[in-house]
């Protein structure tokens, strides 16, 4: 495999000094996207939020920063991601108001009906047997608790088309191909919004 493919491979599960490097620049790259995507959480405030597919931490930050009251609940498979988002939010977690875990979503080892709101920001194209992690998510969702989308590929654009064909295990999804799996999931209430200009959707779904 050459550099190129290894280091864009680590987009999926970071590891070593290769893969730190890759979670800084996803990161960074997707900022805008993030803080762009966090505006479709309507009221009422979350108290209990789980961040699945956490990377380094920062969404999990945001969340607890616009949600001051709320505990969040970091879990990604990467133990790199685990240790950079533990690091990241080490003075949440002193307070209590964050947890960061190392687990799979296809077997959340969560407690049921907990979580009033679920992110997933550009993870999912990750998430092996779609429609059985997002019966994961619903499982430790409160009744009407909320799933938030976020992706920079809408499963339409080129660029997104691309990087599938490069990484390893990595699908792009449409919305439609999003809303199907979440209904068979049990969730109802669907809504995807795009971003003027770009390929970028943010999927919002409620039990």
């Amino acid at each position: 495999m050459g550099l190129f493919k290894k280091a864009i491979n680590q987009v999926r599960k970071p590891s070593g000094p290769l893969g730190g490097l890759m979670l800084m620049s996803m990161t960074l790259g997707h900022a805008r996207l993030s803080a762009w995507g966090r505006t479709h959480i309507a009221p009422p405030e979350p108290r209990e939020i789980v961040d699945l597919g956490c990377g380094g931490g920062r969404n999990t930050a945001a969340l607890l920063k616009q949600y001051p009251s709320a505990r969040v609940t970091a879990v990604d498979y990467a133990p790199l991601c685990v240790e950079k988002a533990a690091r990241h939010n080490r003075a949440a977690i002193a307070q209590g108001r964050c947890t960061v875990l190392e687990g799979d979503v296809s077997h959340l080892a969560l407690e049921a009906g907990k979580y009033d709101l679920a992110t997933a920001f550009e993870t999912i194209y990750f998430w092996p047997n779609l429609e059985k992690c997002f019966a994961e998510v619903a499982r430790v969702l409160q009744p009407k608790g909320r799933l938030i989308i976020v992706n920079e590929s809408d499963g339409t654009d080129s660029t997104g088309q691309r990087f599938e064909n490069m990484i390893d295990g990595m699908k792009c999804y449409t919305a439609e191909e999003i809303e199907a799996a979440l209904r068979i999931a049990g969730f109802s209430s669907i809504q995807a919004d795009h971003y003027k200009g770009k390929p970028w959707m943010t999927i919002v779904a409620a039990k």
